[in-house]
């Protein structure tokens, strides 16, 4: 898990501090909001060259984690 967690930055001069994919300004969120939109993961690959399969693995987790520590806290 931590080499997938090592993919996702959060830095406040890119994108105003939101998870973004290493290397690029692709946020979490983004692909998100892609696949809930419909797009597959090899039509997101197909149409941000610069990501990787391990950066939506990455993606997911981090949203994966975030819920489970939303919800451990209520």
């Amino acid at each position: 898990m931590s080499e997938l967690a090592n993919r996702i930055t959060i830095n406040p001069e890119v994108r105003s501090g939101k998870p973004v994919i290493c290397g690029t300004r692709i946020t979490v969120s983004d692909i998100l909001e892609y696949m809930a939109g419909g797009m597959s993961e090899e039509e997101i690959l197909e149409d941000f060259p610069d990501l990787t399969h391990e950066d939506i693995l990455a993606t997911l987790a981090f949203a994966a984690q975030r819920e489970h520590r939303l919800f451990s806290v209520v």
